[in-house]
């Protein structure tokens, strides 16, 4: 009776030893996961496909995977704002996402945010364009990380608040890069735009979509500033990113007693947003509903896939997960 109740005790010993040792085995292989993942934050989650199945209609159980995360982790940023057709949507996109949505991004989708994010930091700081547009998104984006660290606690953030902070304090130093940029005068002797006619300098500056841009344009020359203040020039303007209907509440006249373009679009600009323009767009296919960019290729059974692609705005991509 001893003999047997020394085994049982001996085996009750060996068998705790054999959960220790396994339980100790699936933390060790937990923190290995955890260290590598950790140690590649700065590649993005790759997938072989670049597309995702995403259908408006469905609830949030039916979609599965299909979150705003997962879109953004499968759909190949990082390779887009390669793309100077693609760059500006992007731009748009993660300012938008910076507003509103970083929350309900997973953690690994935040890592790819901030990875992207970068990248197009970097891009801006090499070729010394977009600056203006680059300013204003990571200022978006800390205004909103410092609402969101003040609710810490209500699990608002993924991961440790430490973390978060030195992505603010990141921010703030690329914030101080873009403020440091010295543009150089490139050393080239050839025809300028101010050699250009008259005629050819404000066909130019009519393709200019952006207000400001034509402000920026005004300063470089006292020539310039005369054309950047045509009342044409504003016109049409106003017309494009505006309707009639907005800009009949917004009239404003000149000491002349003639229309002020100039600040009616100013003003309009305060009031509504501008209509947004972009070179390429991410596509959703009517038929199968998949999203892409335009020219990947996805497993459509149309007859005729490029009559069924719907081009969206970065706002309605994000519409897509909303539920």
């Amino acid at each position: 009776m001893r003999r047997a109740a020394a085994c049982y005790r001996n085996k009750e010993v060996y068998n705790k030893e054999n959960l220790f040792n396994s339980l100790n085995y699936d933390v060790a292989a937990k923190k290995r996961k955890k260290d590598m993942l950790n140690s590649k934050t700065k590649t993005q989650y790759f997938h072989q496909e670049k597309w995702i199945y995403v259908h408006k209609g469905s609830t949030k159980e039916r979609h599965g995977y299909c979150t705003l995360g997962e879109a953004f982790n499968r759909l190949d940023f990082s390779t887009a704002i390669l793309d100077s057709r693609r760059f500006n949507y992007v731009v748009r996109l993660l300012e938008l996402i910076a507003k509103s949505q970083l929350t309900s991004l997973s953690g690994i989708a935040q890592k790819n945010f901030m990875n992207i994010l970068e990248k197009v930091v970097l891009k801006v700081l090499e070729d010394q364009q977009n600056i203006r547009l680059i300013r204003e998104l990571l200022q978006t984006l800390y205004t909103s990380l410092c609402t969101l660290v003040q609710r810490v606690g209500k699990c608002v953030l993924v991961g440790n608040i430490n973390m978060w902070v030195y992505r603010m304090e990141t921010i703030l130093h690329w914030q101080q890069q873009l403020n440091n940029i010295q543009i150089t005068r490139p050393a080239f002797k050839g025809l300028t735009f101010t050699d250009l006619p008259l005629c050819l300098q404000l066909n130019i500056m009519q393709r200019l979509s952006d207000g400001r841009d034509l402000v920026s344009l005004g300063q470089v020359a006292p020539n310039l500033h005369v054309l950047s203040e045509d009342r044409l020039l504003w016109k049409r303007l106003c017309l494009y990113h505006f309707s009639e209907r907005q800009i009949r509440k917004r009239l404003i006249l000149s000491d002349k007693g003639q229309l002020d373009w100039k600040k009616m679009y100013f003003k309009l600009v305060r009031c509504y947003p501008r209509k947004e323009q972009y070179g390429d767009t991410l596509q959703l296919c009517k038929h199968c509903h998949i999203l892409s960019w335009k020219g990947t290729d996805h497993p459509c059974t149309a007859n005729n896939p490029e009559s069924c692609s719907v081009s969206l705005s970065p706002q309605d991509f994000i519409n897509l997960f909303k539920f």
